[in-house]
């Protein structure tokens, strides 16, 4: 049963973090390439649209395994002072995924798509920084995801 948990969660893992690497290294900076071609942004919101589907299903099933694991490893689910530190730093970058894909999917990402229906001339300044912001939450995230899996790795090691 073990076995079958720890599969589980990794392919979440993998899921989640596999997907974020292909859209931030790979389609993100193929629709810059193509932004001026008409269907670009279409293929780019479809893709996006589609992992946002995947990303929620991986996180419903991390979160239904991760506690499973922890109990499984005989770490008591609701006494965080005896976990391995470790777990503890793994948990708060959960929370920081979590929140940071909380507030791309829903208000970052709803004001952009907002910011780029408008013509270039009638976007105001406060517009620009949005857009500008904008581009580095998926490479913080990116950023975060990695970490996070470093410190999956260091704890599936204990």
């Amino acid at each position: 049963m073990m076995s079958v948990l720890i599969w589980l969660h990794l392919l979440a893992a993998v899921s989640w973090i596999g997907g974020t690497i292909f859209l931030s290294l790979v389609l993100a900076p193929s629709y810059r390439a193509l932004a001026s071609k008409p269907d670009a942004g279409a293929l780019f919101r479809t893709s996006a649209k589609r992992f946002r589907l995947v990303v929620w299903g991986a996180v419903a099933v991390l979160l239904l395994t991760g506690p499973l694991l922890v109990v499984g490893h005989g770490w008591p689910l609701f006494e965080p002072a005896r976990w391995p530190s470790l777990l503890g730093i793994k948990l708060l970058l959960v929370a920081l995924l979590l929140l940071m894909t909380l507030a791309h999917d829903l208000v970052l990402g709803p004001r952009v798509r907002a910011i780029l229906a408008l013509a270039s001339d009638k976007r105001t300044d406060s517009d620009r920084r949005i857009l500008a912001a904008a581009s580095w939450l998926p490479r913080v995230t990116l950023v975060l995801a990695l970490a996070l899996l470093l410190a999956a790795v260091m704890l599936a090691r204990l």
